[in-house]
């Protein structure tokens, strides 16, 4: 459920004056009165982060290689390429099933 936020139109307490949040659900009507004195209110525009996470091309490229050499059972293959890149604790998983004893 979205935050919004509201301020006093005019007058009010130190409650709404400064303005206050409240959680409702985007259906539910806005207020229009502080819950502490009665004094009309409205919905104030706030800042807002959005994050977006994107996942670079060589990671998914190298996801992508590493997926097929194991769907094929190229255990080698896979091992030697997560350890290139760093991927130990993937890189020993796949050294075993290749028969590699450590």
């Amino acid at each position: 459920m979205p935050i919004y936020e509201y301020r006093a139109i005019k007058g009010g307490c130190a409650y709404c004056k400064r303005g206050f949040d409240v959680i409702q659900k985007m259906s539910e009507k806005p207020l229009t009165a502080c819950p502490k004195c009665g004094a009309g209110v409205r919905k104030a525009v706030s800042s807002f982060r959005a994050c977006v996470v994107e996942t670079p091309d060589d990671v998914t490229s190298l996801e992508s290689q590493l997926r097929n050499y194991e769907t094929e059972g190229k255990w080698s293959h896979a091992a030697e390429l997560a350890d290139k890149k760093g991927l130990n604790d993937r890189a020993m998983d796949n050294y075993k099933k290749a028969g590699y004893n450590f």
